[in-house]
């Protein structure tokens, strides 16, 4: 599924606080990196936010789940990126905190 253009004009500008950031293609939507870092990215109208081991039961307790993609071999997940959850798509404080966390789990 591709990344909804006016959903990443929309995370992009509540974004913007942090600074410079790039996009580009990446998995079938638009990899969101800080100083070449990705932390984020979005597929269809849906946020992925890079986790560590030490903000994984954060996102967890807050409904984020590991992305998931089928093969022909069955389900792959992937532990490193989760859906943001829900209420920082409304709180744009929070979701600077949560994606300066991202950064920081990206950098590790």
């Amino acid at each position: 599924m591709a990344a909804n253009a006016e959903f990443i004009g929309y995370i992009e500008e509540q974004l913007a606080p942090l600074g410079l950031l790039s996009t580009s293609a990446f998995f079938g939507g638009r990899s969101i990196n800080y100083h070449g870092r990705q932390f984020a990215w979005v597929i269809g109208s849906t946020l992925y936010l890079r986790v560590s081991d030490a903000t994984r039961a954060e996102f967890e307790a807050n409904g984020g789940q590991p992305f998931k993609y089928n093969t022909k071999k069955g389900e792959v997940t992937v532990r490193k990126f989760y859906t943001a959850p829900e209420f920082l798509l409304d709180d744009p404080e929070q979701l600077l905190i949560w994606s300066r966390r991202a950064i920081d789990a990206a950098a590790d």
